[in-house]
């Protein structure tokens, strides 16, 4: 979110501006390459740019996209003039945050939790198996003791054995963590004694008890593990995932609600983006050509070779000419593919993973840097045993691109299936003289996925 500009963008890996929206308007492509062409989106640069990653940050992101139509009609005026875009964000962060902190929103949600919880039965057999496979579970929250029962209650003791509340999945609770400082200070440890949720302070933590505040290397200590041998789970980017990697290494997994939706819009979209594919490959294609013959051409022309003769300099420059009307007419069909691609998940802001036909979003970057697995819930796990070992999957690199095609021309296969090199093939630079552009070369299948990535 550009606070600057009162503008919501989706960014690329690169932090490049592909889609943009000023209130609740979206942009042209002219209008973004006007404002943000010769822009990189930093997200350090947190006096302007929002980075959202919560559900918090995008319920916050709608509310100020509404107003800033409202700001541009000039229904808000303060003394004299208009307010900024940066001043009405702040109003907006304030409100939601006092309305968060006062416990308004929480006081709502637990007089029906059935309106705002999805309730998943597989998730409290997922834990089970967890622990009785040996392993500690631990639960950290920001929230304070009494919300975090009743919606633990709610979500988990219907699900459990008989005589068994959620409290016993866990050898340690610690509520009102005050994450992100539970992971860069030690603070003060109080233990939760009574159901109201009085406490009392202590110096130290032991398996098994409720406790409020405390720090990760607390965490560590009572638990008598660190480092690799914790795997976090959380759905915020930042809070969760970054902090606890960065600061103690332990290994994390990210939560992300929308990924099924998003595997299923992959799916429904695969014969549009199959039809988008063949038609780059076609500008490609025709662009080579086009290309070769403007080279040959120059070189002619200046007398840089004598291998390229133009008998007829009229009918190449016709043909350059078609070449170039053929290479327009897939950019008048490609556009508007391009735009529609992702509509299947989000109709303004296409996929939430991808930002362009071939390239990942800023968002899935961040992913990627900080989950050491992700998922779209907790019951995943139970597609897997306790005792499963999650390995990454090899990864392409760009200039492993055309190198089976490479292998085939040094090292192709005899008659008699030896395998033997070409020695009039051992001068060419082969793969060597390939331009590889920046990124990941796709797998041949990029969109297949599973439950757990």
């Amino acid at each position: 979110m550009d606070k600057e500009y009162g503008n919501l963008i989706k960014v690329d890996r690169f932090g490049l501006v592909k889609r943009a929206m000023h209130g609740t308007r979206m942009m042209s492509w002219q209008e973004i390459r006007e404002l943000y062409g010769r822009e990189v989106v930093n997200l350090r640069n947190e006096g302007r740019w929002v980075f959202l990653n919560t559900l918090f940050s995008v319920s916050e992101a709608v509310m100020y996209m509404q107003l800033v139509d409202r700001l541009d009609l000039g229904m808000f005026q303060v003394g004299a003039g208009n307010i900024s875009y940066q001043t009405l964000y702040g109003m907006v962060s304030k409100a939601l945050y006092r309305t968060h902190v006062e416990g308004k929103l929480k006081a709502e949600i637990i007089q029906a939790p059935e309106r705002y919880v999805e309730l998943d039965p597989e998730m409290a057999q997922a834990l089970l198996d967890q622990r009785d496979s040996g392993k500690q579970l631990l639960l950290i929250t920001n929230s304070d003791y009494e919300y975090t029962n009743k919606m633990m209650s709610f979500a988990y003791d219907p699900f459990l054995p008989p005589g068994m509340r959620w409290r016993d999945l866990f050898d340690m609770v610690i509520v009102m963590a005050r994450k992100p400082d539970f992971f860069n200070y030690n603070m003060s440890l109080y233990e939760v004694v009574t159901p109201d949720g009085l406490m009392r302070p202590v110096l130290g933590a032991c398996k098994g008890g409720l406790y409020c505040g405390g720090s990760a290397r607390m965490v560590e200590k009572a638990l008598g593990v660190e480092g690799d041998d914790l795997l976090y789970v959380g759905d915020h980017i930042y809070t969760d995932a970054a902090l606890a990697k960065i600061n103690f290494r332990w290994r994390t997994a990210l939560i992300i609600r929308e990924l099924e939706l998003e595997i299923d819009a992959l799916a429904r979209g695969r014969p549009h983006r199959d039809a988008l594919k063949e038609l780059m490959t076609k500008k490609e294609l025709i662009g080579d050509v086009f290309n070769q013959l403007r080279l040959s051409r120059q070189r002619w022309v200046h007398g840089h070779t004598a291998a390229a003769s133009f008998d007829d300099e009229e009918g190449i420059n016709e043909t350059l000419a078609q070449l170039l009307m053929v290479m327009e007419h897939l950019d008048d069909r490609i556009g508007p593919m391009l735009e529609r691609d992702g509509e299947h998940f989000n109709k303004r802001w296409g996929y939430l993973s991808r930002a362009g036909l071939n390239d990942k979003s800023q968002l899935n970057r961040q992913i990627e840097k900080y989950a050491d697995i992700y998922t779209s819930r907790v019951s995943n796990f139970l597609r897997y045993t306790p005792y499963s070992y999650f390995r990454s999957p090899s990864q392409s690199l760009a200039h492993d691109r055309n190198l089976s095609r490479y292998y085939e021309k040094m090292y192709g296969t005899a008659k008699n299936g030896a395998l033997m090199g070409s020695s009039s093939d051992s001068s060419s630079n082969g793969n060597n003289g390939v331009v590889s552009p920046c990124g990941e070369v796709p797998d041949s299948d990029p969109e297949h996925e599973q439950d757990l990535v």
